[in-house]
């Protein structure tokens, strides 16, 4: 997986900014981060729940590595090289899912994760 795809499947989605925060690229819905891209470094950090994160780095440790966590909430770091466009795909879709307002994620035309 490269940078640019990753980017592509991030700037699909609904009401997506995009702003540089130090080194990396921060991706928000309504000023709420759901998503960090680390270019030089190839590896992204994407919100997810505890267990989707526990689950992933069960599944693949090289693709993905648990990064910090807070109540329910947590973030999972993937390496692009490693990680599956289809996998990362749904990871990224979910996390804007559970950061966006209800009413925008009620009004996207997204496939179910």
């Amino acid at each position: 997986m490269s940078v640019d795809e990753a980017l592509r499947m991030v700037l699909l989605l609904p009401e997506v900014d995009q702003r540089q925060h130090g080194k990396d690229i921060g991706f928000r819905v309504r000023d709420k981060a759901f998503a960090y891209l680390c270019a030089p470094d190839l590896t992204m950090l994407v919100k997810a729940s505890r267990e989707d994160t526990a689950a992933l780095v069960e599944d693949d440790p090289r693709a993905y590595k648990k990064a910090r966590a807070s109540g329910r909430i947590g973030w999972v770091q993937v390496r692009l090289r490693k990680a599956h466009e289809d996998e990362l795909g749904d990871l990224i879709t979910e996390a804007w899912r559970m950061t966006a307002p209800p009413l925008i994620v009620a009004r996207a035309d997204l496939p179910l994760c």
